[in-house]
């Protein structure tokens, strides 16, 4: 049995600590979703669509790995069905800001990162409910997965391009607010979830870790693994180089936890919200803990590599470019041309040295 994540949430249907979490949840997820915008330009995301290799990994990666492995989590550890629900929500989001971050630090491709993070948000206003009614079907004779609101969903979802639309109209005008608009967002995925932490825990006091079963910790705990690796082992088919293995393999165990929370917040009775409103933040917690190990390791050990792969690059850029000189030298030495008289031109032959 994996245990019940439905109690502690008579904490949560006190109306003005409700009103207040609901409130700060939307105001993060709206910087969040602003922050992407910021980091989108239009001819970036034109070169993907006509070579749309991102954005199907971006659908493979988040639409058909992730949910299929929360399912699958959910069933080996034979969580209720409130569990399972939360589970499947966290799969079935779309990738979250964390991953252009960490991308960075391991020396990713940024815009493979950030057209698959902003092409699978969008994906996700169509694929997120459709995934979530295919597999909830395993507990649909119970309550929670009867009152699955997933117009609601879709509603939360579509919310969203507002301040994605506005951050993208940021980037082409003024581009010094986009880029301090993305480094606040990134700030802001970091306080909101530490305010929630701090909230959740005060509120369920002692109860909080009585209510979370050692089956949740663990999916918590081996979900984002798993997706990272499930990722890195797509970009492999695909035949991509390393650093954009890396990319993908972050962009796929990486989840917008952000919206998993606010559609957990606002969509659902407050009286289940105790025990669903955590596994988002655990999971937050365990693939930023997975993820920081990710580039700590890449620091350690890859880093060296990837500096040989670019000098490489380099030294062959070096020795097309003298070759490149070398022939135009060549052929341009067929002979000199001197003057004797003021009318007379004559072209003296001369050897080129081979």
């Amino acid at each position: 049995d994996g245990g019940s994540l439905a109690g502690g949430g008579e904490a949560f249907g006190d109306r003005s600590l409700s009103q207040g979490l609901s409130v700060l949840v939307g105001l993060g997820l709206c910087v969040t979703m602003l922050g992407l915008g910021c980091a989108v330009e239009l001819g970036q995301l034109g070169q993907q669509l006509r070579r749309p290799v991102g954005l199907l990994l971006a659908l493979l990666g988040q639409f058909v790995a992730m949910p299929l492995l929360a399912f699958l989590l959910a069933l080996i550890f034979a969580l209720d069905e409130v569990a399972a629900v939360a589970v499947l929500l966290c799969g079935c989001c779309p990738g979250g800001n964390l991953s252009n971050l960490m991308s960075v630090l391991v020396d990713g491709d940024m815009n493979l990162s950030i057209i698959m993070t902003a092409s699978s948000t969008l994906l996700a206003l169509f694929l997120m409910p459709l995934c979530l009614w295919i597999y909830s079907r395993h507990w649909i004779n119970t309550a929670v997965v009867q009152l699955l609101p997933l117009g609601a969903v879709s509603l939360t979802l579509g919310s969203t391009l507002l301040p994605i639309g506005l951050g993208v109209l940021i980037r082409y005008r003024p581009p010094r607010a986009a880029d301090l608009l993305v480094k606040i967002s990134l700030w802001s995925l970091l306080v909101t979830l530490v305010i929630l932490f701090i909230l959740t825990g005060t509120m369920l006091g002692p109860d909080l870790l009585a209510h979370i079963p050692a089956s949740v910790y663990a999916i918590a705990v081996l979900m984002p693994l798993a997706g990272y690796a499930l990722g890195y082992g797509l970009a492999t088919v695909f035949k991509m180089p390393p650093h954009c293995r890396r990319t993908v393999s972050l962009e796929t165990g990486c989840q917008n936890v952000q919206l998993c929370t606010a559609i957990l917040k606002l969509t659902f009775p407050p009286e289940l919200i105790g025990g669903m409103y955590m596994f988002p933040l655990l999971y937050a917690l365990f693939q930023s803990a997975e993820a920081g190990l990710f580039v700590l390791v890449y620091k350690m050990y890859g880093r060296e590599s990837y500096k040989q792969d670019t000098l490489g690059e380099e030294e062959d850029t070096d020795i097309s470019y003298k070759k490149l000189k070398e022939e135009e030298v060549a052929d341009t030495s067929y002979g000199t041309v001197t003057t004797e008289e003021h009318n007379s031109i004559q072209m003296e032959p001369t050897q080129t040295a081979l």
